[in-house]
């Protein structure tokens, strides 16, 4: 019942209904309705069919089964797509992330999925792209400080060496951090160690297998 909180909140308000009113119906005190809005306490499942009833919704809204299945079907989306750049097939890959952008156009872990796929795949330029549009509407922060350090050296191998300096002093102090990306980027590295690099962040010591 993770969503079942801020579902109830939602559908009382789109109904204009006060937790007095929905205690009313059920027969219990506005506090319990209250505790349920905040996520101290959840409703007793016999009272799901009657606020169900009272928001004219479904229970499996109610309970947000819409958003799990939902996050079930982005999850096994980036399975699928990361079991084939582990294999090297990055045009299947690629093909994945791009369908699943037109059912989840605005989704940052779809985009910066793509922009993986396609700096794997060596199209610099399209990976630039859709990383800084994924990265600017992102709010994950482990998949944000991973995708920064990989645009450090997409901008070096698109000869934005400025960029990728500017943008390497600003990592944060993890694996992915200034420390150890920014040397590297000073001391000037090869087109295949760059690649090297970017598969490294983007497959993790994983890779092949």
């Amino acid at each position: 019942m993770l969503y079942l909180p801020e579902n109830l909140k939602k559908c009382r308000i789109l109904k204009n209904l006060t937790q007095e009113d929905v205690a009313e119906y059920l027969g219990i005190t506005p506090q319990s309705v209250s505790k349920w809005e905040r996520g101290e306490s959840y409703p007793d499942i016999t009272f799901l069919p009657a606020l169900a009833n009272i928001f004219e919704t479904s229970i499996d809204l109610l309970v947000g089964m819409d958003t799990i299945r939902a996050e079930e079907t982005r999850y096994n989306i980036h399975k699928k797509a990361t079991d084939y750049q582990r294999k090297g097939d990055y045009d299947s890959a690629e093909k994945i992330y791009r369908d699943a952008l037109l059912i989840y156009p605005n989704k940052p872990g779809m985009i910066l999925g793509l922009a993986g796929t396609l700096a794997l795949k060596g199209n610099t330029e399209d990976a630039i792209e859709f990383m800084e549009r994924g990265l600017s509407i992102s709010d994950n922060e482990k998949q944000k400080a991973t995708m920064r350090a990989a645009l450090c050296f997409l901008y070096l191998k698109a000869g934005y060496e400025d960029k990728a300096n500017r943008l390497a002093s600003e990592l944060p102090h993890t694996r992915e951090s200034r420390e150890v990306i920014q040397p590297l980027i000073q001391r000037g590295l090869t087109e295949s160690e760059i690649n090297e690099s970017i598969e490294n962040l983007l497959l993790g010591d994983g890779k092949g297998i």
